[in-house]
């Protein structure tokens, strides 16, 4: 809406969620003028002004045949539209009703671009809170001539970390921290929307699946709690099986509310080449979610500075929130003698391991498989954790909140 009005004279605006006879503009035909007569004959408040108007249609997986029409739209050239539809409608989690309806539609194949959006990332939160591109250019050039960041300036990066770990980057979350600064009120929204995805569980699932995506979903707090986080399905309920809850943590990743992060074979490109398809971690998709699953109290902890506590947990949750919401795909490296990499990723053309450790202290796996190239493949690697930018015999070590840059691959 915000963008139609700043690029727009007149807007129309349709929600076939919030208002289902809309369906009736869109039958018996798709001609552009017979919609627009319809739309008029019912709204006759609206203005439709062609190569001035833009039609948003809201929750349109509710109306298959609106989003069959952005073909004709298209073709006639006059209109511009915008469309938006929850993944789980858009991934074909109906009812059998809604399913013979978009069946007798049609996608509209090269006449739609498809954006996916996200929460807030850590950058765009950033510049909520006022920090400007030459805040940023000055981080990078920290970055590229490793060197450290200024005093100042890193105290301030680090408390704009820690209030977003427990803000995390949902828009309604973010908005009530900017307008009132309570984190009390952040936590009733956070929890207000995990209480909403269990509700559309319930509304978009099939009936016998829908205790088990509950189950997965309300299990991944104390997954990640224990010390090797591979996600189980005895996790789950003891005696769960992949058989019995594989779908149903599919159907939690399709709503894009978990991220999976994958066990590598070796640690060599391409990774996904090498990942272990039954192994895996699986991560909240943003950082503020997990935190307001937590026993209460977690969010004054992390505001002291406390990030490590719950085994790792948050700390590596934060880094798959930057890196998720960066577009990259995650994985990890585990073997059975004890050796793990959190995260490893492709970074200037290299496999690089990637460690989150709260101290300078060395990190065991990291070191070893910096000491032995020849069988690991590795030469470089970075270490994430509350400190300023180093670097030491290849291990490159960075404050947590620049991990928004490695975007180089």
């Amino acid at each position: 809406m915000d963008f139609a009005q700043k690029h727009f004279k007149h807007i129309v605006y349709l929600d076939f969620r919030e208002h289902p006879d809309y369906k009736k503009f869109f039958t018996p035909n798709l001609e552009i003028d017979s919609i627009i007569m319809r739309i008029t004959a019912a709204m006759p408040n609206v203005e439709i002004v062609p190569d001035d108007t833009c039609f948003i249609f809201d929750e349109v997986q509710d109306c298959p045949q609106a989003r069959s029409s952005l073909k004709y739209f298209h073709l006639d050239g006059r209109y511009q539209v915008i469309c938006t539809g929850s993944l789980l409608g858009v991934n074909g989690y109906k009812t059998k009703e809604e399913q013979i309806e978009e069946e007798e539609s049609s996608i509209p194949v090269g006449f739609e671009e498809i954006i996916n959006m996200y929460p807030m990332d850590f950058e765009e939160w950033l510049w909520a809170n006022g920090i400007k591109q030459m805040h940023i250019d000055y981080l990078k050039k920290c970055l590229r001539e490793v060197v450290p960041v200024d005093a100042a300036l890193h105290d301030r990066f680090r408390e704009l970390l820690n209030l977003y770990v427990i803000v995390g980057g949902m828009p309604e979350a973010v908005s009530v921290f900017m307008e009132s600064k309570q984190i009390g009120k952040v936590l009733a929204v956070q929890r207000r929307i995990v209480d909403e995805y269990k509700a559309d569980m319930v509304k978009y699932a099939l009936p016998a699946d829908k205790p088990r995506i509950r189950e997965c979903f309300e299990s991944i707090p104390s997954q990640l709690a224990r010390e090797y986080k591979k996600f189980t399905y005895s996790g789950v309920r003891p005696g769960g099986r992949g058989r019995d809850y594989s779908g149903s943590l599919q159907w939690i990743e399709d709503a894009g509310i978990i991220r999976r992060c994958y066990n590598v074979e070796i640690t060599e490109l391409p990774l996904d080449g090498y990942r272990v398809q039954s192994e895996f971690k699986v991560y909240m998709a943003d950082i503020g979610l997990l935190v307001s699953m937590l026993e209460d109290g977690t969010q004054s902890s992390i505001l002291e500075g406390d990030l490590y506590g719950y085994k790792g947990a948050i700390y590596e949750n934060l880094i798959a929130d930057i890196f998720g919401k960066m577009g990259r795909k995650l994985y990890y490296f585990h073997k059975d003698s004890g050796l793990e990499l959190d995260f490893v990723m492709r970074y200037k053309g290299k496999c690089t391991p990637i460690e989150c450790k709260a101290t300078t202290g060395n990190a065991k796996s990291l070191r070893t498989v910096l000491c032995h190239p020849e069988k690991y493949k590795v030469t470089d690697a970075v270490k994430f954790g509350n400190y300023n930018v180093g670097f030491k015999d290849n291990l490159l070590t960075l404050p947590i909140y620049m991990a928004f840059l490695l975007n180089e691959v």
